[in-house]
């Protein structure tokens, strides 16, 4: 079985996962405050001189962040052309109208993606499953059922692409995946779906007759401790959020969700 370790050097891999965890969800609730692009852009700069600074091989970032780089210029050019309308009219055909007021969404939009994806994105890569299974147990004391069931499956998305290929060749020697791509993309991931299920449900069943689902206290392993340099990394999360909604409300720009 091949599986992708995380990048386990540097700064970020002595910091606890719990940490790394709040210092997206500040950053992460900073930008859902508002939707405009100042806001969304000094996030995305400080985070990138953050990134400077913790050691990541810039070929891991580039290819770790590759579907976030992807994925926000589409959402961006999907609300230019169908987004809010406000301001001077550009083009209109159809439902597609570009205004002033749509490529300004669309920038926060794409900028917003860019914010929250990236730093989600590296920091689970430098995060073991089984260090952020003892620390949402031992520090935020979440029940263990919980984290122990999270963990069994976040271990298990590590077989999905020696299963995926193990499918095809199956379905190649038995003659049934020379039935067009589109066909044999859908058959196979159904496939692959039934037997995650049920490698899902034999593993509960283990999991239960070994005691794991027991309600009696449960020591650990090993200790997560969350130490000064794990709140200083929350708290530079909480920073970053600050730092651009205070530079989008002197600019004017800051724009609170739901508000008329």
């Amino acid at each position: 079985m091949t599986v992708i370790s995380p990048y386990r050097q540097g700064p970020l891999a002595r910091v606890n996962p719990v940490a790394k965890l709040g210092f997206s969800l500040a950053v992460t609730l900073g930008l859902l405050l508002t939707i405009d692009w100042v806001t969304a852009a000094v996030a995305l700069v400080a985070e990138l001189v953050l990134l400077a600074f913790v050691g990541l091989p810039p070929k891991l970032v580039v290819v770790r962040t590759a579907p976030v780089w992807i994925a926000a210029p589409l959402a961006g050019l999907t609300t230019v052309l169908y987004g809010r309308t406000s301001g001077t009219v550009y083009a209109h055909w159809s439902l597609i109208e570009v205004s002033d007021g749509s490529i300004a969404l669309g920038a926060a939009t794409a900028l917003r993606v860019l914010a929250i994806g990236i730093p989600a994105v590296l920091l689970f890569v430098t995060i073991d499953p089984t260090d952020l299974a003892d620390g949402l147990a031992q520090v935020l004391r979440l029940p263990a059922r919980f984290v122990l069931g999270g963990l069994a499956g976040l271990r298990l998305v590590g077989l999905f692409v020696d299963d995926w290929r193990a499918l095809g060749l199956a379905r190649r020697a038995r003659g049934v995946a020379d039935r067009g791509a589109v066909r044999r993309f859908f058959g196979q991931s159904f496939a692959l779906l039934v037997l995650s299920i049920r490698r899902g449900s034999k593993l509960a069943t283990a999991m239960e007759a070994r005691g794991f689902g027991a309600s009696t206290g449960r020591t650990w392993a090993r200790p997560s401790l969350f130490r000064l340099r794990d709140w200083m990394v929350v708290l530079l999360g909480v920073a970053v959020a600050l730092l651009a909604t205070g530079v989008a409300v002197a600019a004017g720009s800051w724009n609170l969700v739901g508000a008329s």
